[in-house]
């Protein structure tokens, strides 16, 4: 369940990354980001859904702050909004799915 509950709250610290902020949130965000990526994807791998855990472990090493990809501000923000969606999209498929 926490699990879970962190979608959403890496989706509002993703859209926040819409709004003006200092470097340091920017860098914050992709450290986090990369660290629960990281725990998607092993758990995804864990429970042998493939596509998900490889999508989050390429999404860990996009979003990894040691070795920076130049995306350009506008194609981060893309970046950001698309993996928030997908992230909320996920827990509200994951929440009916156990619900059902």
């Amino acid at each position: 369940m926490i699990v879970k509950f962190s979608y959403l709250i890496l989706s509002a610290l993703l859209l926040l990354c819409l709004a003006p902020m200092p470097y340091g949130y920017y860098q914050l965000v992709r450290f986090v980001a990369m660290v629960l990526f990281a725990i998607y994807a092993y758990n995804y791998w864990i429970k042998e859904i493939k596509p998900l855990a490889i999508t989050f472990g390429a999404l860990a090493l996009l979003f990894q702050p040691f070795i920076k990809v130049a995306l350009g501000r506008a194609m981060w923000n893309v970046t950001d909004v698309v993996v928030a969606l997908g992230l909320i999209g996920l827990y509200l498929y994951e929440n009916n799915k156990v619900s059902n």
